[in-house]
């Protein structure tokens, strides 16, 4: 009896070393299939070409450190859920209020760049437009750089190539497909209605009491060249900063419709150029007299077009035009 139970032990402890020596074996081979005993990581190279740089921009990584100095693309990145370091909090959008908190490092002015803050953040990616391209060697220094900047002679094809350059960059390929389907749906209901319409379209800019106008393939030529309104005044010339104007030329245009960029609007919520623009030359348009004068949402249009976020929100503003 005793015989047998000693025989017992040896097998087993004989069982129980071949299964260890078993399970070293497999590991053994599953680590020289990996060259490794460590996961394999997956690497990620993301190349980008933009107007400012003959050479891509290469990023190695998904940025997870991201200075913003172009409003669209912050309203892109919030839209998006992708979250943001550093931008310039000085005229931050009513709309994006929320980036001017304190879980957010102000990196300077869209003008005038804090170099210095942007370098301590070490940022690993950095979006600029017009307003600092002349910069750009310099912020390419600190960190790859992305010019994002609008074409407005050729919005919507700009915009998108814009709008797949930040899904690209994020990973959000799927997303921006869907959101750009929904806009592009969205501007041709606009469009279907201003075909059919001969209804003559003023775009103007308040500002202080003073005005500009907007023709076609300008800042806010959008209107015209994406959404169908027919111009009042087809002469009008081509400018960023627009064509000044006086009231007396709004009443001799007579413009059946007219759109009014809020610029005052566009840095405080509670300013209006209402009272300035509704003055007695301006009420005997026909704009005036059949309610079709429509005062834009500053922030987006003066400060943020060109993002996904502000897209929508013109899209809203003009739809009233046709409603």
């Amino acid at each position: 009896m005793k015989k047998w139970s000693l025989f017992t032990l040896i097998l087993t402890v004989f069982l129980v070393l071949a299964a260890c020596g078993s399970k070293e074996a497999t590991k053994e081979e599953e680590n020289s299939n990996t060259g490794s005993d460590k996961p394999v990581e997956e690497t990620v190279e993301i190349k980008i070409k933009h107007e400012l740089d003959e050479q891509e921009v290469v990023l190695d990584k998904t940025p997870e450190k991201v200075v913003v100095f172009d409003f669209g693309i912050l309203d892109t990145l919030n839209e998006l859920g992708v979250p943001v370091t550093g931008l310039p909090q000085a005229t931050i959008p009513p709309y994006l209020e929320k980036y001017a908190g304190s879980d957010y490092t102000n990196v300077g002015s869209l003008k005038e760049p804090d170099f210095e803050a942007i370098h301590a953040l070490k940022p690993d990616v950095i979006f600029i437009s017009a307003r600092q391209s002349d910069m750009y060697e310099e912020f390419k220094k600190i960190a790859p750089t992305i010019y994002v900047g609008v074409d407005y002679t050729n919005y919507m094809e700009s915009f998108t190539h814009n709008m797949e350059v930040i899904a690209q960059v994020f990973g959000k390929e799927e997303q921006m497909k869907t959101e750009l389907e929904e806009v592009n749906k969205a501007i041709a209901a606009i469009k279907e209605k201003t075909e059919s319409s001969d209804a003559r379209t003023l775009i103007i800019m308040g500002n202080e009491g003073k005005v500009s106008a907007y023709g076609p393939s300008s800042r806010f030529g959008i209107l015209h060249d994406v959404f169908g309104y027919e111009p009042a005044d087809e002469k009008i010339e081509q400018s960023t900063h627009g064509q000044s104007i006086s009231f007396e030329y709004i009443s001799e245009t007579n413009p059946d419709i007219m759109f009014v960029i809020d610029r005052d609007a566009a840095f405080d919520s509670n300013a209006s150029v209402k009272d300035a623009i509704e003055n007695e030359l301006v009420q005997k348009t026909n704009a005036f007299n059949n309610g079709k004068i429509f005062y834009l949402n500053g922030g987006p249009w003066y400060l943020s077009g060109g993002g996904l976020q502000s897209m929508k929100l013109m899209i809203e503003d003009a739809k009233v035009g046709v409603e």
